[in-house]
């Protein structure tokens, strides 16, 4: 039986998150039409990497963990990066408040929570759901990059693309090439380049 006052709560809590997000993304994102993603950017190495190789793109990166946002800021500062922000947000939020006019230029998920337990796969990033987002956001020639040492995600998130009524997986070469934290400590792992279909 739902509970009106947690319920209440709850409601609340996201309209405060929001509320922060969208005022934290137009001050990072001001003037800006189209910008590069990264989601689960953990301490920011892939990203600020890719950012000091691509000082002509603004690039920024989410992460639901404070802290690995704030070590990936502070990275960020040291290499003097305007191109780079680094947010606190998950990506159902982020999505829900990106303004209408911006565009991904590309997207990026490395090595996100596989949920190994069958009964935690609804918790995986890469679900119908999120691919119709991310297909809304997309600018043109966008590109879906994603990575995972877990091959039972690979093959389901593969699966999930292929079967979606916008995107196709495509044979291509990864856009750039930096070993992060997860991918250093993986005995190996797969990747994925999906566009919107033509």
């Amino acid at each position: 039986m739902e509970n009106p006052l947690r319920t209440a709560a709850y409601l609340s809590s996201v309209s405060d998150r929001h509320s922060s997000l969208r005022t934290a993304s137009s001050i990072v994102l001001a003037g800006v039409g189209h910008f590069v993603l990264e989601i689960g950017s953990g301490h920011g190495h892939f990203l600020t990497a890719y950012a000091a190789a691509h000082p002509a793109k603004t690039c920024l990166g989410l992460d639901i963990i404070a802290d690995r946002v704030e070590r990936a800021n502070r990275k960020k500062n040291r290499a003097r990066l305007g191109n780079l922000h680094f947010l606190h947000a998950s990506a159902e939020d982020f999505l829900a408040t990106l303004p209408e006019n911006i565009r991904f230029e590309d997207v990026f998920v490395l090595f996100p929570d596989p949920w190994p337990k069958r009964r935690h796969h609804k918790n995986r990033l890469m679900q119908t759901d999120f691919l119709s987002q991310i297909a809304l956001k997309a600018g043109q020639g966008m590109r879906l990059y994603f990575r995972t040492d877990d091959l039972d995600y690979f093959a389901a998130a593969r699966a999930v693309v292929m079967e979606h009524p916008v995107w196709q997986v495509i044979t291509e070469p990864w856009a750039f090439e930096h070993e992060t934290v997860f991918q250093e400590r993986a005995a190996g792992f797969h990747s994925l380049v999906a566009c919107l279909k033509p």
